[in-house]
């Protein structure tokens, strides 16, 4: 979870707000695990996150010059790019069970 949504999932609790919704810890539990790839010669990495049902998510990173890149900088932007897919799924999900 980010500093971003640590205080929006405060302000909703601050608020009182109880009905259905998602939370990042929700987000999280959905994730099984995450594999990384670089590809030759680049400064690109892509994230694969593989859901508790197997469904997948990818996210990636690139930077422009050689120079710029960090492995563990991209692995952390390719992840929340990834994981950023997963609020979609997920709150799609929610509302067409809410929907009954």
């Amino acid at each position: 979870m980010n500093t971003s949504e640590q205080a929006t999932e405060n302000a909703i609790q601050n608020a009182g707000k109880t009905a259905p919704r998602l939370t990042p810890a929700l987000i999280d539990a959905q994730i099984v695990s995450a594999a990384y790839h670089v590809f030759p010669h680049s400064q690109m990495t892509v994230c694969c996150i593989t859901l508790q049902n197997g469904f997948n998510t990818t996210g990636f990173s690139a930077c422009v010059s050689p120079e710029n890149f960090d492995a563990q900088i991209g692995r952390d932007i390719s992840f929340r790019n990834a994981r950023d897919q997963i609020w979609g799924l997920e709150g799609y999900l929610l509302k067409s069970k809410l929907a009954g």
